[in-house]
């Protein structure tokens, strides 16, 4: 596998924990730390493999710093490149809008010739709408602390041994 770059915010608690369990599953060996608050677009391009935490903020709205950075790759082909998506989102609180997120960051790369991988079921979640789903999958792992903490471990457990067979 070749290296992963797993870029999300240094300064999220809760997405910083999810992180290192991803990086346990996977080995630390195999993933650079990227803190997205701080990326540049030369430090974004360098891998070709891609996990990014993309949690849903408010109404289902991207975070900052995403919109922020976006921007400067969004004019570039992102062609050959694979990207594993996960993030947190509240299926009770945000039920119209559940990990939009997800489904937000999915669009902007596919709309430049990257791929997605890691598409986990909507099965177990209740929500009113997502743009992260597509039929009865997400386009990523979709994590809801705030309502199933307790299966945020057996998620993540099998979304990297998935990943590990996608990644090439």
């Amino acid at each position: 596998m070749k290296k992963i770059g797993l870029f999300y915010s240094f300064h999220s608690v809760k997405t910083k924990q999810q992180a290192q369990k991803i990086i346990a599953a996977l080995g630390a060996d195999n993933i650079e730390e990227v803190n997205v608050e701080e990326a540049d677009e030369a430090t974004f391009k360098k891998y070709s493999n891609y996990i990014l935490a993309v949690p849903t903020w408010f109404d289902g709205e991207l975070p900052n710093y995403w919109d922020e950075f976006l921007p400067a790759v969004e004019d570039g082909s992102l062609k050959g490149k694979t990207f594993a998506l996960y993030g947190g989102g509240d299926q009770k609180g945000y039920a119209e809008n559940f990990v939009d997120g997800l489904g937000i960051m999915a669009d902007f790369i596919e709309a430049r010739a990257g791929k997605v991988i890691g598409f986990t079921s909507t099965k177990g979640y209740e929500f009113e709408g997502s743009k992260a789903a597509r039929g009865d999958q997400f386009v990523g792992l979709a994590l809801d602390i705030e309502n199933q903490a307790a299966l945020t471990g057996e998620r993540i457990e099998a979304w990297t041994e998935q990943l590990k067979k996608e990644f090439k």
